[in-house]
């Protein structure tokens, strides 16, 4: 795949059209080496994590999660985007009342190894 895009290719290459119904957004999932739907329980915790070989894009699909990315912390709203640049902790919590979504587009090539775990509540390394 080579280099990892940045979040501004990202979004650039993001594209939305109107329709009678409604609209939809197209991402660039030919950049992406996977995608996946990751859903958290309510109190669930991944692990702070941060990964060497990849970025990663998320589109937040429910209400009640919190996200840790850096030093920054706040409660996404449904339809928000972020970018997680490689190299930068990130952690995702339940805190609504039910399981909530987030699709994830993984930005270079990696693996589910390429996971730096720096704190975990389930004791994995």
């Amino acid at each position: 795949m080579g280099k990892i895009p940045d979040g501004e290719q990202v979004r650039q290459l993001i594209q939305e059209e109107e329709r009678p119904w409604g609209k939809f957004r197209s991402y660039p999932h030919r950049l992406a080496s996977s995608l996946k739907i990751i859903t958290v329980n309510p109190g669930g915790l991944l692990s702070l994590q941060y990964h060497r070989h990849r970025s990663e894009y998320w589109i937040i699909l429910d209400a009640g999660l919190e996200i840790t990315l850096g030093s920054k912390t706040w409660q996404p709203q449904p339809g928000e985007e972020i970018f997680i640049p490689a190299g930068t902790p990130h952690r995702l919590r339940g805190l609504g009342p039910g399981p909530a979504r987030v699709m994830e587009l993984w930005l270079g090539d990696s693996g589910e190894d390429d996971i730096v775990r720096l704190d975990d509540i389930y004791g994995r390394d």
